[in-house]
């Protein structure tokens, strides 16, 4: 099991980093998760994710391309 401290990305442009390499993509990640493209979740206002959880959702969209 994952440590969930060292897991939850909190925040797009935290997300936006993680997936692109630089925060200016919050705005991808925003309409990602307007859309339920993307497996994130709210803790109250914040836009968070799971790292393990990105990366398998990454792995599957290589799949299936």
């Amino acid at each position: 099991m994952t440590d969930l401290s060292t897991d939850l990305i909190e925040g797009a442009d935290q997300i936006a980093i993680f997936m692109y390499g630089d925060a200016k993509k919050r705005r991808r990640v925003y309409h990602l998760a307007e859309t339920s493209s993307l497996p994130v979740f709210r803790l109250g206002n914040i836009l968070c994710a799971r790292k393990s959880t990105l990366l398998a959702w990454i792995a599957e969209q290589e799949k299936a391309a």
